[in-house]
């Protein structure tokens, strides 16, 4: 599938209703949870809207499909992303293709670069996600290999609401119940 994510004016943007039209849910359930959120997109961005269940799993999220070439992010210092979080403590996972053999392809569970998303109780937040602050992890726990992000091949992009924070952590604001969070906009920024 072949995803163009470049704009007129050569800035990485993820804004139009198409965009997100083609994201899924991946929620606790694949590992036997109980949480139930679903994602759509609609003329604002994204929505994730369900219920979280903090036993047995603890977290909802919506990903994008695999981007088919990887998308060059290598001109960009990180990403924006303008968000109703509802004061929420959210986390953008990243995955990309790496230099040594594909190797972190390899890993079950799938290598993800991740860092928290603090938002605003009301309205909009702007969040700055710098390449060189994310962490690498597997399934929300640390990883200890030398692996590098690398944004030259950025194959996924994910947005969670979870009970873990970063890598091997507790996200102390997480809440269970209703959640409604808009993913208004992703922007590259050099």
């Amino acid at each position: 599938m072949e995803i163009n994510l470049m704009e007129k004016n050569n800035n990485f943007k993820f804004k139009k209703l198409e965009q997100f039209s083609e994201w899924e849910t991946i929620n606790d359930s694949i590992m036997g949870g109980s949480s139930n959120a679903i994602c759509f997109s609609t003329p604002d961005g994204l929505v994730l809207e369900g219920e979280l269940v903090e036993e047995g799993g603890g977290f909802v999220s919506c990903r994008s499909p695999v981007f088919t070439p990887p998308v060059d992010l290598s001109a960009y210092k990180g990403l924006e992303f303008i968000v109703d979080g509802q004061g929420h403590n959210l986390k953008i996972a990243l995955a990309c293709r790496d230099r040594v053999m594909g190797i972190s392809e390899l890993i079950p569970g799938g290598l993800r670069w991740v860092a928290p998303m603090p938002t605003s109780t009301s309205g909009s937040s702007l969040v700055v996600i710098l390449f060189k602050d994310l962490l690498p992890a597997v399934r929300a726990k640390a990883v200890k290999l030398p692996f590098k992000f690398e944004s030259s091949a950025v194959t996924r992009i994910q947005l969670l609401y979870s009970k873990f924070g970063q890598p091997g952590e507790i996200n102390h604001e997480f809440s269970p119940g209703p959640i409604r969070i808009l993913l208004r906009s992703i922007r590259g920024f050099k």
